[in-house]
């Protein structure tokens, strides 16, 4: 197992720079009244594809010999890693296929479309998408880029943190949402190099608390299925996203999914902001935890801001 390095987020800095956008940090002075810090929030759901997850997939892409991108690339994700590999793929002009659970958002699948990627569904469980993608790979002989335990999606998704690093000084903490712990990872790896004394803490569903659980006993532990509103977030911890969690985090802290919805309308309403579920995590941990937090410069990484209009979690039927 290779563990990428800091100089590997460098290269990946360097080499996804023309791919990627240099997301704003917002701030909200009513959202910091109620969880009584001052929070900066970097929004990665302004990113290209509308996820940080196009930093990770660039750097995969662009990183490949002209001879193995030639094979094409493929996935397996709940969406926005598909996506975003999508767009690079597109960006690189080589084939894309993802596998995706059929319950994935529809519009989801259908930006990976709108790039330029296939889709081939599966069951919503991790085992059937494992299933389903080998064969997709036996079949193409794509190059396979996980969704988050690769060292070249970790390395690429370290250059939020080093971008949030020069954007906010002085940061106590940053706390980011965990499925299987990419943005954390790279979270993890940038600031233990360059900002080693800012706490990182995840922040995860109650109901898909797989990571948490994980923490606590010092092994992985994964749920197959679990069901939350964050759609993002139902996927297991692997061997080199637990390598990071287990040194460099600080806690894991969960919430309900009232609250996640709560958090997420309070974004839209107060920052005018467009984010999924799964983005609004951290900050109904923060709201949760206001002891944890109380008095300090913290940033909240917006994972995302794909989601299905007509199916908003507010509303009814």
């Amino acid at each position: 197992m290779y563990i990428p390095t800091f100089d590997d987020v460098l290269a990946a800095h360097d080499r996804i720079a023309p791919y990627v956008h240099k997301t704003p940090v917002l701030t909200s002075s009513t959202i910091d009244a109620m969880a009584g810090a001052k929070l900066f929030f970097k929004c990665e759901n302004l990113q290209k594809a509308g996820a940080f997850k196009a930093r990770g997939a660039s750097n995969a892409v662009f990183g490949l010999s002209d001879a193995d991108a030639a094979r094409g690339v493929a996935t397996h994700s709940s969406g926005n890693h598909g996506l975003c590999l999508s767009y690079a793929a597109g960006r690189r002009g080589i084939p894309c296929t993802v596998v995706m659970p059929r319950t994935a958002p529809q519009a989801k699948k259908d930006a990976v479309r709108g790039y330029g990627g296939r889709v081939v569904e599966c069951e919503p469980s991790t085992s059937s998408r494992e299933a389903v993608f080998a064969e997709v790979v036996a079949e193409s002989g794509a190059e396979f880029v996980h969704p988050y335990n690769d060292p070249r999606v970790i390395a690429g998704q370290g250059t939020c943190s080093r971008e949030l690093a020069s954007q906010v000084p002085d940061l106590d903490a940053v706390i980011a949402p965990i499925g299987g712990g990419g943005m954390v990872s790279g979270t993890c790896l940038t600031l233990s190099n360059i900002a080693p004394k800012v706490k990182i803490y995840a922040a995860e569903p109650a109901q898909a608390d797989d990571a948490a659980r994980s923490f606590r006993a010092g092994h992985i532990i994964a749920d197959d299925a679990p069901e939350t509103v964050a759609d993002g977030l139902k996927v297991p911890l692997k061997d080199l996203t637990w390598h990071f969690v287990q040194r460099h985090v600080t806690d894991i802290l969960t919430v309900s999914e009232e609250e996640i919805v709560e958090a997420m309308k309070l974004m839209w309403k107060r920052m005018k902001i467009i984010v999924e579920p799964s983005s609004a995590v951290p900050l109904a941990a923060i709201l949760r935890n206001p002891d944890v937090f109380r008095g300090k410069r913290v940033g909240v990484v917006i994972t995302g801001g794909n989601v299905d209009l007509d199916k908003l979690p507010w509303m009814k039927g």
